[in-house]
């Protein structure tokens, strides 16, 4: 069974300064990059058991996005899954836990 996704507002905006970062670069590798995401996304969606949970809180999954520094960091729920962050590889991890309810 396929999940539905959620898309956290933070996340969003993340994807979205990534892509236009990357079309900037070089045009239509925005869309690329996107394509990835979303390859990645399905993955999860479709078996999102397939990422180990990541170790600095064990709710989480971490997601590695093939061909581009980025991982994808979502929340298994009982139908759904919610991507919480889309994270440079680069960037100090763990830091959209801020964005997360206790």
């Amino acid at each position: 069974m396929t999940l539905r996704r959620v898309v956290l507002p933070e996340a969003e905006d993340e994807l979205n300064t990534a892509f236009v970062w990357y079309e900037a670069q070089r045009d239509g590798l925005g869309a690329e990059f996107f394509e990835a995401i979303e390859a990645t996304m399905a993955q999860a969606a479709e078996d999102p058991l397939r990422w180990p949970a990541w170790f600095g809180d064990d709710r989480y999954r971490r997601a590695v996005v093939q061909r581009f520094p980025y991982l994808l960091f979502y929340e298994l729920h009982p139908d759904t899954i919610e991507l919480v962050a889309v994270a440079h590889s680069k960037r100090e991890s763990g830091y959209w836990l801020t964005r997360i309810p206790k």
